[in-house]
Parts: C-alpha cells; structure tokens; sequence
C-alpha cells in the first residue's frame, strides 16, 4: 500500500480512486507570478478557501505539491459530521461555555454551507444523509448518552438516541447497545467532493498549479510561496497543508501529530444484501478511541475504516486485521473479504481542538481537525477568507482555543504518543 509518491504521479490509489475519472493534471508552476492570495494544498481547506475568496472577488493561486485532493481530502471515511475532533465539553473547559457554544454554532454553518456548495455547484460527490455514533459496552453507552444530553439541552441540537432494538432495525450488527442519531450529518465520495471543489474554483478564476510543491514560506510584508521552478507573491497566504505540511512552518508541525488510518473496500455486495446491512444508508462509527467506522458505497460496497498507526508504515497484516474487525461488526459477511485497502495521514492536536489562526498578519492557515474534517475543512476556508476580507470575529473565536506542542520534539513524540494510545485502547477494551 502507497502512502505518497513523486509529484505529478496519478493519484494515491483507493476504490475512490479507481471510480471517479482520472482528471488530466494540472500545469505546474513555472515562473514568477503574483495573486491576492496564494494558498498552499490543494484539498478541502485550501479548495474551500480559495473558492470563499474568488466568491468575493480576490485572484487566488494554489500550489499543491501532489494531485487535487491527494492527502486526507481524498482518502478519508466520507463522514461529515457536525462538530469537532473534540466533544463540547473540552471547547467548554478551553474556552468557556459561551465561546465553545458559538464555536459549536459555526460548525453547524459549516455543515450548512457544505450542502449549499453541493447544490449550488452541482457537485456530483453521492452525498447521503444521516449518522450514527454507536457505543460497545456500557462505560461508552453512558458518556455518549451524557453528550447527547448535554447538545440536545444547552447547544439546542437536534439528536435522537435508538435503543439496541431501533438501532437493530437499521443497522444489521450484533454488536452494539444503540445508538446516537443524527440527521444532519451524513456522508460522501470524498475524491469527488474535492475534484468538485476545484473545478468550482476554477470556474470563478483560480489557479491550480499540481506537481508544485512549496519549498519555502517568505514571511514578509507580501509574502512569498517558492517551489523548484517558480514563486508566487501575494497579498495574503493561506497554509492549508495539515499533516503532509513539511519543513515549510515548524511552529504548527508541533502542535500536530501525523495519524496514519486505513480504509478497506469489499467487492459489490448488490443493493439488497447491502439494504440489509445499513436499510437506511447512513454513516457509522463507534466511540472507542481506535475506532471503527463504515458505510456504503453508492455502488453497494461496504467501505469499512479504523486502525489508527502511529507510524510513517501500515501496520503488519492490515488487510486481515482490517477484514476481521468487519466480520466482527458484520459476522453474516464471513464469506466476504476486502478487495482493496488503503491509507492515509490525518492530523490530529493534543486536546483534538481545531488549530487555525494566523503566523503573521498577513500569513493565515488551518489545521488539526483530528478526524473530523470533512465539513470542519469546509467551514475553516470559508472562515479564513473571511478575515482576509476584514471579518475576523469567526476566526479570532477559532484563535483563542489554547494549542501545546506536542512532548518529545520530532523523534520521541511518535513513541510517547504510541504509549498513551495503548492506555486508552486497553481501556476500550476492558471497561
């Protein structure tokens, strides 16, 4: 399994990959050139800012080191979920229970403005309703119900809780107690929402240049984007790299980790076995700390993801751990295997809060969504461009959360990260 390759090479390969057409790429940059804006990446956040900002009028130029959607953005679980990698009650203990409630607020706009975009755009991306988050054993069905509770009564958020009996009428699996519900969260082909997002872009006059990674950041009073072969000047930058971003800002590098996780895609299983999996074609994924989470494919596949490393490397023998936590959620799909895997790097924090602000007054950049990024990314674009336009209040709420680095520096962070993360599998696992 491939986690990168050189740039300009076809995409990082996936059944999400493999069932949307290969897009021809992008020219790289030559050349010195100038923008408003120059942005760095070319998935959700970066697409997402620069689309914000040629709605307002700005030229924006964006350098991704890769293919449009090459990092998380194209390979991740498709669930976009309102919310953050954090619960409310971390937002509450960083920054308060007014500002975590306002933070909460936005992220449902981001939700919001994720539909508009699909609509809007005609983004053709297999967007479905609906979310379960489902606990295993009782210590996890307890704080997800005290959650639950606490959103539908102090954050005015529309949840429904299904007994094991309700859950069991949609969701064909033994192994869960019930179920949080959630109607406005749901999910999507990931690679086609971001080859949606940019073509968006590019219909209003942004440039993508692929096979152009950045090699420099110049912080200056125009700062500056160079790569091997070219520069672009602007006004304003946007650092949408995450967790590929790499020697360009060691300031944010250490306020996130790199989390490998891993997706597994059987073959067609036809509509009806896959109606009675998941009768209602929701997203699922469990609470546990190294969790599980799956849904169908438009094409009647079940895509089926977890197995957080720690690692630059896919664990030993993924394809069968991944095929036998399947068959531990679905034991009637014994005789079905994966027939592709693969992976990619999220970026989480240490408190799994968002990490987005500015460098510089003029140098601005998101990251740390934690797992949580599909519609977070949407809203953090959109949130940027935004203040480069004069309105900050949103993304001065955002620089507020509080960010430590992460223990260790760059060569005993990963293995201090890898021991606590064994504390709460164990946990997991025996209460």
């Amino acid at each position: 399994m491939t986690l990168a390759r050189p740039a300009g090479q076809p995409h990082a390969p996936s059944w999400y990959a493999t069932s949307v057409p290969d897009a021809p790429l992008r020219p790289a940059l030559r050349g010195d050139t100038q923008a408003d804006v120059c942005v760095l990446g070319a998935g959700y956040t970066g697409l997402s800012a620069a689309l914000s900002l040629a709605e307002r009028g700005y030229r924006v130029t964006v350098l991704e080191a890769q293919r449009v959607g090459w990092g998380a953005s194209g390979r991740n679980g498709g669930q976009a979920i309102v919310g953050f990698g954090c619960e409310v009650d971390t937002l509450e203990r960083l920054v308060g229970n007014a500002n975590a409630r306002a933070l909460f607020d936005y992220s449902r706009e981001g939700m919001a403005l994720l539909r508009h975009r699909l609509q809007h755009y005609q983004i053709a991306c297999d967007w479905r309703d609906g979310h379960a988050s489902v606990p295993i054993n009782a210590r996890q069905e307890h704080e997800l119900r005290r959650g639950m509770q606490r959103l539908v009564e102090h954050y005015d958020y529309p949840l429904r809780w299904w007994d094991r009996e309700q859950l069991r009428s949609q969701l064909d699996s033994p192994r869960y107690r019930g179920a949080m519900f959630d109607g406005a969260s749901g999910h999507l082909h990931p690679l086609a929402y971001a080859q949606g997002l940019a073509r968006a872009a590019e219909g209003l006059g942004v440039v993508i240049h692929e096979a152009s990674p950045v090699q420099q950041l110049v912080r200056d009073a125009q700062p500056q984007l160079r790569t091997a072969e070219g520069s672009v000047r602007a006004d304003h930058v946007v650092i949408a790299g995450n967790a590929l971003l790499s020697g360009i800002a060691p300031e944010l590098e250490s306020r996130i980790m790199p989390v490998g996780t891993y997706i597994g895609a059987t073959p067609v299983l036809g509509e009806a076995r896959a109606r009675a999996l998941i009768s209602n074609d929701m997203a699922v994924a469990d609470v546990s700390w190294a969790l599980d989470y799956f849904k169908m494919s438009a094409d009647h596949r079940l895509l089926f993801g977890g197995r957080a490393s720690y690692s630059a490397l896919p664990p030993p023998g993924l394809r069968g751990v991944m095929t036998r936590r399947m068959h531990q959620v679905f034991p009637q799909l014994r005789d079905v295997g994966l027939e592709q895997v693969w992976g990619g790097f999220v970026d989480i924090t240490r408190n799994r809060a968002p990490h987005w602000g500015r460098l510089t007054p003029n140098v601005y950049f998101a990251q740390g969504f934690s797992g949580h990024g599909v519609a977070a990314t949407g809203l953090a674009g959109d949130v940027i461009a935004a203040a480069i336009a004069g309105q900050n209040e949103r993304l001065d709420a955002f620089a507020r959360i509080p960010h430590r680095r992460f223990p260790g520096g760059r060569l005993l962070r990963t293995p201090l990260l890898v021991a606590a993360m064994s504390w709460y599998k164990l946990r997991d696992a025996l209460w």
